[in-house]
């Protein structure tokens, strides 16, 4: 079955890629959020789960930075300039991820104090809050689109009950 690029990334190269472009991302942004839902209940602003959230948070964001910038040069430039996507799921799987840069960027420079300045506490928390929700948004769109057959969105496409496009 033919498969989105987003995909064939994290199955090539195994285990390498699924850890680099998967784990590591996926394993920061979660501790941000889990770590994320004790600060918002607890309203504990200070303190060793804010250091595990704010440390995971800014290495999440720079981290992601250099994913992205080297899958921009390696892969969607070129797939691009080759007209080599394979339909929409696809590009819509591969824009979805790389479009976590926005959230993950946000909350390492929330973290590092670079914007936000002169936020209350409270207002940091919900800025915060946010770029983790918009983070998770993207990444399931990600997912979601990725596992798709990138025929079954072509235009004109019929796909069988059992799976296989025509």
């Amino acid at each position: 079955m033919p498969m989105t690029h987003y995909m064939e990334l994290l199955a090539v190269n195994q285990p390498w890629n699924l850890i680099l472009f998967m784990a590591v991302p996926v394993i920061l942004a979660e501790t941000v959020a889990i770590t994320e839902l004790f600060i918002l209940f607890s309203r504990q602003y200070h303190g060793p789960i804010r250091t595990i959230n704010r440390t995971a948070s800014i290495a999440g964001g720079l981290y992601f930075t250099g994913v992205f910038v080297w899958l921009m040069f390696t892969a969607v430039i070129p797939i691009t300039q080759g007209g080599q996507w394979r339909g929409p799921a696809d590009v819509i799987a591969v824009s979805a991820y790389l479009s976590g840069i926005v959230p993950l960027l946000g909350l390492a420079l929330l973290d590092l104090g670079i914007t936000g300045r002169g936020l209350s506490d409270e207002q940091r928390l919900k800025q915060h809050a946010f770029w983790v929700a918009v983070f998770l948004v993207v990444a399931h769109v990600a997912m979601i689109f990725g596992m798709l057959d990138p025929n079954v969105l072509q235009p004109g496409a019929v796909v069988e009950a059992h799976g296989h496009g025509h």
